[in-house]
């Protein structure tokens, strides 16, 4: 999950970085719709496309599952120990890492996206319209509510502050499932009548939206003391490959339109682009 902690052992130092380099090398999970797939048809698969062609060089993937030390097993590992003195990465770029990360460097934000509370139509819920309504509802209600929600993260921050945490049904963020993640998980076990509603980073709720594009109600949540929903998500680098985040900070500001083309594509709900400042201010 692309929110989730990743524990990074180490930063490696700077790779060599030519502007006329021959291939744009992503690292990226094979099975992680609506982010990315072996097929490349995940919105991240089409940006990074989209980059590599305004840039005239060959796309190639390091495929790796996002689970627990990704990024140093791919961004900062060398393809092979003889790699080291060229410094030869597996791959030179993490799409999708939020604003600021501690992981990586970053690039500026080409997407903002929330958490959404996202409700299965005429199950007896059509009535809710914010979050909020459901800490309000009677004891008698509540105890009815069936509320999907990452085992960790701002879903159970949320459930928690407003004494609802019975209510949840936790999920994994992150299993072994080479087949199916976890929100293809949680889009089946809402047609299947399991669950009625689920709290969902907004990437997620779209592509949970995307199979049934008329059964939900779709509420975007908004961060409040002690719980944050809304990210700003970008482009990792490795932390001291300034001339690579440079060009791709250009590509970002070029390219926007195009961005939010795809972005479009995903049912994915947007909030506007924020600043960004620096770890100082």
């Amino acid at each position: 999950m692309k929110i989730s902690a990743v524990i990074l052992g180490f930063t490696l130092g700077a790779s060599v970085f030519s502007a006329n380099a021959e291939k744009f090398k992503v690292c990226a999970d094979p099975l992680n719709p609506p982010y990315s797939s072996q097929k490349e048809d995940g919105f991240e698969n089409k940006i990074a496309s989209l980059f590599a062609k305004s840039l005239g060089q060959e796309l190639e993937y390091f495929w790796l599952p996002q689970r627990i030390g990704f990024i140093r097993n791919s961004l900062n590992a060398f393809t092979d120990e003889n790699a080291v003195e060229s410094k030869e990465f597996k791959c030179n770029i993490v799409m999708g890492m939020p604003e600021g990360s501690d992981m990586v460097q970053t690039t500026q934000p080409y997407y903002h996206s929330t958490y959404v509370l996202l409700i299965a139509k005429g199950r007896g819920w059509d009535n809710i319209q914010t979050a909020e309504q459901l800490a309000q509802l009677s004891p008698t209600q509540q105890a009815k509510l069936k509320i999907a929600m990452f085992d960790r993260g701002a879903g159970t921050d949320w459930l928690q502050k407003h004494d609802l945490i019975d209510q949840g049904i936790p999920y994994q963020s992150m299993t072994g499932d080479s087949e199916h993640n976890v929100a293809m998980q949680m889009s089946d076990d809402l047609k299947a009548k399991k669950i009625d509603m689920v709290i969902l980073w907004g990437v997620l709720a779209g592509h949970v939206i995307a199979q049934n594009p008329n059964g939900y109600n779709v509420i975007p949540m908004k961060s409040e003391a002690g719980v944050k929903v809304d990210y700003q998500m970008a482009v990792g680098v490795r932390k001291n490959d300034n001339e690579r985040k440079t060009q791709l900070d250009k590509l970002i500001s070029e390219k926007s339109a195009e961005i939010n083309a795809i972005l479009s594509q995903y049912h994915i709900p947007l909030l506007p682009l924020e600043a960004v400042h620096s770890k100082k201010d």
